[in-house]
């Protein structure tokens, strides 16, 4: 995970670049050279295989693009792309499970599964089980829990993403990590 600082000199320089016609490309391109790697392991975080990694980035930035002109400025510029992959994450979530027409049971064990035999993951006991219990969580849990835990983000900027009070996002990330605990200590081998 990468956990680099945010730099708003850096948006405010992308975001200055993006309102001219003549200089939006290269500001398009510094908004990908410096969220790129950041944003590939935020999407990581979630989904867990490579592919579907990146295909999820690629289309993450396919949305910043065209959603680029309706982007005001508001709210921090990672912020609001942060969003939209976490988004395009879910949504693409949602699709394959969809598509896939195994049991839940089935769907659970095939995470498991894929987490084992992919080649970018260690295979220590403990990680295992934790991201096991992270797909066992409710939608809400999860997300907050990946982002607090994984991004280390602050309350009040999860709260700015999603929407929530602070109190309800605390409670969100408590119940996760009991769940989580428990998880875990029921599976210890």
């Amino acid at each position: 995970m990468v956990n680099a600082t945010h730099n708003p000199d850096t948006d405010k320089k992308i975001f200055a670049l993006l309102q001219d016609s003549q200089t939006y490309e290269r500001g398009f391109g510094l908004l990908i050279q410096t969220y790129q790697e950041r944003l590939y392991w935020q999407i990581n975080t979630i989904l867990k295989q490579h592919d579907d990694t990146d295909e999820v980035l690629q289309q993450t930035f396919i949305k910043i693009y065209k959603g680029l002109a309706t982007y005001r400025g508001d709210a921090q510029l990672y912020t609001w792309i942060y969003r939209i992959a976490t988004n395009a994450c879910f949504s693409f979530l949602k699709k394959k499970k969809r598509q896939q027409t195994l049991a839940l049971d089935d769907t659970e064990n095939g995470i498991a599964h894929q987490l084992t035999s992919s080649s970018y993951f260690d295979g220590q006991e403990a990680e295992l089980l934790l991201h096991q219990a992270i797909q066992t969580l409710p939608q809400k849990q999860k997300e907050v829990f990946l982002m607090r835990y994984y991004d280390e983000m602050p309350y009040q900027q999860i709260s700015d993403q999603l929407g929530t009070s602070v109190g309800g996002l605390k409670a969100s990330y408590h119940h996760a990590v009991k769940k989580i605990e428990h998880f875990v200590k029921e599976n210890m081998s």
